[in-house]
Parts: C-alpha cells; sequence; structure tokens
C-alpha cells in the first residue's frame, strides 16, 4: 500500500509542477527540484533513499531509449567529431581534472576515489541536458550536439568509475583500464546493432498494435541486459538501439503501430524525465544529515564543494573552445566543416547541467571508503548548481548573445514544400494503378482528398490566424464539432443497450482515429515572433531549377489584391505574385485558383509569396522551392 501510495503521489506532483511550470512560465525540472528539496523537509514525506540500481537500469536505459528515437541518424553522423570530442574526449578531462581539484582540496581522501568523483561528475546528464535545451529555442546545431553528447558521454563515464573504483583496491592498470574502454564501446554497439537487427525482424512480422507497443517498452531491456552480461556497456547498445529503431520505424509496416509507440513513448519520457528532478530534490535531507558527522568540519566541506562546483562551471569552456576551433586549423575539416560563430561553443560550454545520475552514481561508491558522504555532497552541489545556475540563466544567456532557434515559419514552409512532393507522388501512383473499371467518383475523391491535405499544409503560411481562418482550420472546426456530436449520439444509444459492445467500440475508435488526424491541425503554434521574420526557402535549396534561378524578383505591392477574385466576388485565402510580368493571383487553397490559372495561361513558371514578410518562390514546372 505505501509503495502504491508513493507512486500516486509521484506521479500526481509530477503532473501538478507541470501544468504550473507551463503557466507560469517557469522551468519545469528547476520547480520539480525545489519542491523536492522542500518535500524532504517535511516531516510527514518518508525518507526516500535513491537506490543505484533504480536509476541506472530502471530509469536512464528507458530515457536514454525514448532520446535516442527522437535523434536523427543523419544530424549525429553530422556531428559526429564535436559529439566525440565531448562525449569521450571532454568526460575523460573532467574526470581527470575534477579529480586532481577534489584531491588537492581533500587530500585525506585516496586519489582513485578522487578520480571516481570526477568520473561522476564530468558528463552533463543526458535528462537535464535534453529537457531544458528543447526548451530554450537553441540553434538545432548545438541541441543536436547537446543531445548526442548526453547519449554517449554516460557510457564513458562509468567506464572511468569502474575503473577507479578498482583502482581504490589497487586492482587496475592503465592496459586494463584501455581493454575495459574498447569492450564497453565495441561489445556495447556490437549488441546495440543485435538487439535492434532482432526487433526490426520481429517488428516486420508482427501487426498487432498492443504486441508491438509492448515489444516497444522491453527494446531498452533487451539491449541493455545482454550488453551487461558481456560486461559492455549496456548505456551505448540502449543508445545503438533506439537510434536505429528510430531510423528504421517509419519504414515499418501498419501505422496505428507507429502513432502507438510515439504516444506511449512521450508519455513513458514525461513521467520518468520529470519524476528524475523530483528524486534530486528529494535526497537533499538524507545527503545534508548524514554529513554533518564528517570529522572535517561544515566549512571546509561546504567551501571544498563550492571549489569543485566552480572547477566543473570552469572546466567545460576551457576544453570546449579549443575542440571546437583547434580541429578546423586542419584545412580539410575547415572546408568540409567551416567554424562556428563564438556564441555556439559559448552556449555549449553553459549548458552542461547535472541531473539524477550523477547523484546515482556517487552512490556506488563503496560504503566503506572514508567521507564517502563529502563526496556525496559534492555531487548533490554540483548537481543543484549547475541546475540552479545554468539552467535558469541559459535562456536569458541565448537571448544576450543573439541566438535564434528555428524559426517556425521556415520549418512550416519545408513541411509545405515536403508535403508538395509526397502529393506529387501519390497522385501519380494514383495515375499508374487506375483501371478503366475504377469509378471516376472514387478516383475524384482520392485526388481531391490528397490534394486538400497539401493545401492544408500551404495555408498555415501567410496572415496570422487572427486575420482572417483558412479553409483547413475552419473545416477542422466543423469537423471536430461534428465528431462530438456523432461521439454523443453513439454514447446515448450505447446507454439503451441496443448493440453488442464491440460494436460501439469500433465506431467510437474510428472517430478517435479522425480527431485525432484534426487535433494536429488545430495545434497551438507561436505567432508573434515568428510573424515578424521573413519565411524564406530552406538552406540548400535557394539555388534551385534553371526557372528559379533565371527568375527576377520584383518588389510586391503594398497592399497587393487578386483581381480575379475582386471580378469574381470571391474572397482570397493566400495572395502569390508572377516574377515574370507582376500579376497577382489567389492560392491553390482559393475558390479561384487564379495563381495557378495565370501559369496555366500564360506558362510563367515562377511566381512568389505576395504575403507580409514572405520572400519564398515556386517554380511550377519543376515543383521546386526556391
Amino acid at each position: 500500500m505505501d509503495v502504491a501510495l508513493g507512486l500516486l503521489a509521484l506521479v500526481a506532483v509530477v503532473c501538478a509542477c507541470s501544468a504550473v511550470g507551463r503557466k507560469i512560465s517557469f522551468s519545469v525540472p528547476l520547480l520539480l527540484v525545489l519542491v523536492g528539496v522542500g518535500g524532504s523537509f517535511l516531516p510527514f514525506v518518508p525518507r526516500i533513499v535513491l537506490n543505484p540500481d533504480l536509476v541506472l537500469i530502471g530509469l536512464l536505459p528507458p530515457l536514454l531509449y525514448a532520446a535516442a528515437l527522437r535523434t536523427s541518424i543523419v544530424d549525429f553522423r553530422s556531428n559526429k567529431r564535436s559529439i566525440a570530442l565531448l562525449s569521450v574526449g571532454y568526460v575523460i578531462f573532467g574526470t581527470v581534472a575534477i579529480g586532481f581539484v577534489s584531491w588537492w582540496l581533500f587530500p585525506e581522501i585516496p586519489l582513485a576515489a578522487a578520480i571516481a568523483l570526477g568520473a561522476v561528475l564530468a558528463p552533463p546528464d543526458a535528462v537535464a541536458a535534453t529537457a531544458i535545451a528543447r526548451k530554450v529555442g537553441m540553434p538545432r546545431r548545438i541541441v543536436n550536439i547537446l543531445e548526442g553528447e548526453s547519449l554517449v558521454n554516460d557510457a564513458t563515464a562509468l567506464v572511468c568509475l569502474w575503473a577507479a573504483i578498482a583502482s581504490i583496491g589497487g586492482t587496475v592498470s592503465v592496459v586494463g583500464v584501455g581493454a575495459d574502454f574498447l569492450l564497453a564501446a565495441g561489445g556495447g554497439a556490437a549488441v546495440g546493432v543485435g538487439a535492434a537487427f532482432v526487433l526490426l525482424q520481429l517488428r516486420k512480422r508482427t501487426r498487432n498494435v498492443p504486441i508491438n507497443t509492448s515489444l516497444s517498452l522491453v527494446a531498452p531491456l533487451v539491449a541493455y541486459l545482454p550488453a551487461e552480461a558481456i560486461h559492455s556497456s549496456g548505456v551505448l547498445s540502449v543508445v545503438v538501439t533506439g537510434l536505429i529503431m528510430g531510423a528504421k520505424a517509419p519504414m515499418m509496416p501498419g501505422g496505428a503501430a507507429r502513432l502507438s509507440q510515439r504516444s506511449n513513448w512521450n508519455t513513458v519520457q514525461f513521467l520518468l524525465e520529470n519524476a528524475v528532478f523530483l528524486l534530486i530534490g528529494l535526497q537533499v535531507r538524507a545527503i545534508i544529515t548524514a554529513v554533518g558527522s564528517d570529522t572535517f568540519g561544515p566549512g571546509r566541506i561546504w567551501g571544498g564543494c563550492g571549489v569543485i562546483l566552480l572547477a566543473v562551471l570552469l572546466l567545460r569552456p576551457i576544453w570546449v573552445f579549443p575542440a571546437t576551433y583547434i580541429p578546423r586549423l586542419i584545412p580539410a575539416v575547415r572546408r568540409n566543416d567551416p567554424a562556428p560563430p563564438w556564441q555556439y561553443p559559448a552556449i555549449i560550454s553553459w549548458a552542461g547541467m547535472r541531473g539524477v545520475v550523477t547523484l546515482a552514481a556517487v552512490l556506488v561508491l563503496p560504503v566503506s571508503l572514508a567521507h564517502r558522504s563529502v563526496l556525496i555532497l559534492a555531487a548533490l552541489i554540483v548537481v543543484g548548481g549547475t541546475l540552479g545556475l545554468q539552467g535558469l540563466t541559459l535562456p536569458a544567456l541565448v537571448r544576450k548573445l543573439g541566438v535564434r532557434g528555428p524559426d517556425r515559419r521556415e520549418d512550416v514552409l519545408s513541411q509545405a514544400s515536403l508535403m508538395q512532393m509526397a502529393t506529387t507522388a501519390g497522385l501519380a501512383r494514383l495515375l499508374e494503378m487506375r483501371t478503366a473499371d475504377d469509378p471516376p467518383e472514387v478516383l475524384a475523391m482520392l485526388r481531391r482528398r490528397t490534394q486538400e491535405r497539401g493545401l492544408a499544409a500551404w495555408e498555415r503560411l501567410g496572415r496570422p490566424e487572427a486575420d482572417q481562418r483558412t479553409p483547413s482550420q475552419r473545416y477542422a472546426r466543423l469537423r471536430l464539432s461534428m465528431l462530438e456530436a456523432e461521439r454523443d449520439k453513439v454514447l446515448s444509444v450505447r446507454r439503451s443497450g441496443e448493440f453488442d459492445d464491440e460494436v460501439f467500440d469500433g465506431v467510437l475508435e474510428s472517430l478517435d482515429v479522425e480527431e485525432s488526424m484534426l487535433d494536429s491541425t488545430m495545434e497551438e503554434t507561436n505567432d508573434g515572433e515568428a510573424a515578424a521574420m521573413a519565411a524564406r526557402a530552406p538552406f540548400g535549396e535557394s539555388g534551385g531549377c534553371e526557372h528559379l534561378q533565371a527568375a527576377q524578383a520584383p518588389a510586391v505591392p503594398a497592399e497587393p489584391v487578386c483581381e480575379d477574385c475582386i471580378r469574381e466576388g470571391t474572397t482570397p485565402v493566400h495572395l502569390r505574385m508572377c516574377l515574370a510580368c507582376g500579376n497577382i493571383g489567389c492560392c491553390d487553397s482559393s475558390p479561384g485558383l487564379h495563381a495557378t490559372a495565370h501559369h496555366r495561361a500564360t506558362g510563367h513558371p515562377v511566381m512568389r509569396s505576395a504575403e507580409p514578410g514572405e520572400t519564398w518562390r515556386w517554380c511550377y514546372p519543376d515543383e521546386l522551392l526556391g
């Protein structure tokens, strides 16, 4: 009963703090830590002892797997040098440097134990880094590097930690550490590939949604346990499996299974990720109490822990800046990967929050170790200090340095362009498969539904929703209202008992599927900042085809209007301007489709958006964005 009540309280606090944090625009991880600290001093809150196995086996693998599922292998590969220098190079550098600083402050502690503390404190935590980085609005490359680092660095740190613990008993050598590292990396990667292969084979042959969802939920353990059994890195195995499964999932059969996996892992990640920060706060009272009887004395203990925190904060930029720019002194590296602005390594240097893995790992230190409570307190101070100092100031630093995250309107433009390519491919397949016996109304319905989905993506551009409602948005609102009435009717009939319950379940499920598709259309977007930024073509597409390269870009009239719409008495959704003659026409979501009609009548190939703040162009013959 106590365990059940504890879990219920944990979930309730996590949900409440998440809702409050979003409501008051305060960092949810930091709010959970503060609530946990307060809760640890309440007399009716039982003492919660953080079990290292609970974190390193029960929490870390699923959290890393969830993060790896969302990580692009392409982005990971393109930033592999930066990720390796941080997840391997910096962890080793930080382990040794922090270890010697700790030994200098507390020479009574064995050097091997101080190095073990360095291994615990060196790696930024996967949960803390990704939870805060995703919410700050950093450039995608910085987020990709931080997420890649947080996926791999725990494997390096744990190898260093076990080597340091073994050396406390005098049973380790440099050759042994190197061999352990190679076994951890090579064995972990090999087991991860093997686990992904097995899971993919099962996934290909199973269309049942509950079975697929169950396989997905146990995937972290399928990867972790065999790797640990051969004394390699279970953490690295989980990451490799997650990266492969995330890359291959879109190619697997069964859209319902993919939706289920996405939904379930979002829930698992939400609960575990936020519970981790609450657990950090709940450890505070027990750790402070334990250190009270240490012979070092409170002044020396707290002062030394403060210096260790300062060392952790300073050592990261000392490594990051040279690691960013020194490799680019090599011409081949500089040519393929130009040096980023100094703001990028500055942000990466300050985005080094530590989390619950640090606390769990320090608890692995032998109980018989002298002054063990001081080392645990140092880990707590570093976790709290980095979460507080860096977590609270990181958004302000990003704004101060003038670094912007991804432009939402550019993302929308890219999505519209990609959806247009998909729509064209779908219609081409329809032309290939149609036969003379196919009913014309069926072909027309397929063509219309496919085109409407593509048009909905373009409608997200242009003027804000406050100015006007696009057809797709209006359709979604009306259809959601209709679905509500349909569901109410089905439920009222259900109470009468006229049909079997299985019949009702099938009808209600179909209504729910359609509603979930409409919900994505109705999601709120932050148009405030995006509306003030020009929507341009994505990087790499600006060259485009010969039509785009030859087209000039005359200025758009101050108050563009579609004369054809005025003449016909229709209302346009968005406006487009022909770059050959300057004609203003309405988009394909408008009743008249006058921009496309102008292209068909004149053959003029390129148009541009005539909406405020938009500079993108479109080639009709080649269907290319520029």
